[in-house]
């Protein structure tokens, strides 16, 4: 028996020096713990702001709807996460009546709630009438007699008349679009996208707006590289899950100018979303279907889905995030 222990004892030994030599034995695999806990979901514009117009619906109702859908979905799937939307009825955030100030609290949540992410849903505009507008061209040339002169003077003259055609243009233009704020690429401000007609501007007639403010400037610069990053990799999840389902998607897209405020003020990873275009009457039709507004919440979840799960995959585990497009025009 003392001779069988000593066999053991010497294997025993042997066996902890090789390990001893190689390494430490390895260790068990743990669950990676949630690095998402916190979701602000904000439906934009509401109550005495509709945003963008269009034939049957304002983007306030339209984007309030598909964020109740979305974070419906989000708490089905992710029971533990705690979502927090800025508003949950018509009207402006935090029962405001004042646009700017309104704006100023979306944000103000966001960093007070400590949250890990913030999505602004919205519903984008031309500049044009929705559904399409009557134009007007040259199909031809008729004479026309005028007189001119004065008096004894006065005597005929024949022109040339045009001869003009009303007819209907459409308001065409469809797709998607996610937005990042890019307040950390100072170097490349002159490279990034000019204003365009969102519904987003706003008058600011309280300063709340005002980059150049101390708050704005150290808000920007809670802004890191790690914020960009991630921001950049939810919108282009976001984007492709569109591009899936056959929408048209004009990719994510930088913005550096006031009326993204939200974007700017948000110490976390932030996005807005542009849903489709109101001003287009089938978009509009399938902004407003259950079916529609179902399959852009399911499209947002399934980007969340593969975001949270890049994040919270170990990094040597040989898995990539996809590349963010750059999102200049």
């Amino acid at each position: 028996m003392l001779k069988k222990g000593l066999i053991v004892s010497g294997l025993f030994l042997a066996v902890m020096a090789n390990l001893a030599f190689i390494g430490e034995a390895p260790k068990k695999k743990t669950k990676p713990a949630a690095t998402i806990k916190t979701v602000i979901i904000d439906p934009g514009h509401g109550g005495i702001d509709p945003g963008a117009k269009g034939l049957i619906s304002t983007e306030a109702v339209v984007a309030l709807e598909i964020s109740l859908r979305f974070g419906k979905l989000l708490q089905e799937t992710f029971p533990d996460l705690k979502i927090i939307y800025t508003r949950t009825t018509n009207t402006l955030p935090g029962n405001l009546n004042n646009v700017q100030q309104a704006l100023r609290y979306r944000a103000d949540l966001a960093n007070k709630s400590k949250a890990d992410l913030f999505i602004s849903i919205h519903l984008n505009a031309t500049g044009q009438k929705a559904g399409g507008w009557y134009a007007k061209r040259i199909i031809g040339h008729k004479p026309k007699v005028v007189y001119v002169g004065k008096g004894k003077r006065r005597k005929k003259k024949t022109i040339t008349e045009p001869i003009y055609e009303s007819y209907w243009v459409e308001n065409k233009r469809v797709g998607t679009e996610t937005y990042v704020w890019a307040a950390d690429r100072t170097d490349e401000k002159q490279d990034f996208i000019e204003e365009t007609e969102t519904g987003e501007n706003v008058e600011d007639t309280l300063n709340v707006l005002d980059l150049n403010s101390p708050e704005a400037k150290i808000r920007a610069q809670l802004y890191t590289k790690y914020f960009f990053k991630n921001s950049a990799q939810l919108a282009y999840l976001v984007e492709e899950e569109f591009k899936a389902t056959g929408r048209q998607s004009y990719g994510v897209k930088q913005r550096n100018n006031k009326g993204i405020w939200v974007l700017q003020a948000t110490g976390m990873p932030s996005i807005l979303v542009e849903t489709g275009f109101i001003t287009n009457k089938q978009e509009e039709e399938y902004l407003n279907s259950e079916n529609g507004q179902v399959e852009v919440a399911g499209n947002i979840l399934e980007a969340f889905k593969k975001y949270k799960s890049a994040l919270e995959t170990p990094k040597n585990s040989g898995n990539t995030a996809p590349k963010p497009a750059n999102g200049k025009k």
